[in-house]
């Protein structure tokens, strides 16, 4: 019964931070990333924080790099992840808003290790909704077309410009309120004017 008691006493931590809620997104997160243009939706309690923050809980740990590019994360949320913060050019994982142009170039992996290329995390206002692209490749039947709001054109063009080297290159995430997107660098992306 006390055990009961100083259970029911104790804070309970957000869903985000819970192992359960980020099993459930690892698992929506890859299977985006093995369908690139599928639409993930990532649930938790936490309206406010959204994807963004679920995706950075679910994907970093102790032994990952991030780099915040543009000031995104609270000092709060950073001392919750748990992760070293590194420069653009090193980092695993780089957080930046996607309505602006790339003003970094991020690891690109070498040959003996193209998984140290980066994983960046691009926030954008939606995902169904404004800019036409067309995908293809790898996960892709064929081709597929997938609307995204708030998406730099520049950033499509680096995306090709990072991945020309295949096994080296970028891998992107789009994340926009409770949605994400893989765009792997295998993807070929064109926009459709």
């Amino acid at each position: 019964m006390n055990n009961h008691l100083n259970t029911a006493l104790q804070p309970t931590l957000p869903s985000i931070w819970q192992a359960d809620t980020q099993q459930r997104a690892f698992r929506k997160i890859m299977n985006a990333f093995a369908r690139p243009g599928a639409i993930e939706i990532l649930e938790g309690e936490t309206l406010e924080s959204g994807a963004l923050l679920l995706t950075l809980a679910t994907l970093l740990d102790g032994a990952t790099t991030l780099a915040d590019f543009d000031g995104m994360l609270s000092e709060h949320d950073m001392a919750r992840l748990e992760v070293a913060t590194v420069a653009a050019e090193q980092a695993r994982f780089v957080l930046t808003h996607g309505e602006a142009a790339p003003a970094f170039t991020p690891s690109l992996g070498t040959l003996e290790s193209p998984d140290m290329g980066a994983t960046i995390l691009l926030k954008i206002q939606a995902i169904g909704s404004g800019h036409r692209l067309k995908l293809t490749g790898p996960g892709v039947d064929g081709a597929c077309e997938v609307a995204v709001n708030g998406l730099h054109p520049a950033w499509i063009a680096a995306h090709q410009n990072w991945n020309s080297a295949f096994p080296l290159g970028v891998d992107f995430l789009l994340v926009a309120e409770h949605q994400v997107m893989a765009l792997p660098r295998t993807t070929r992306i064109e926009e459709i004017k």
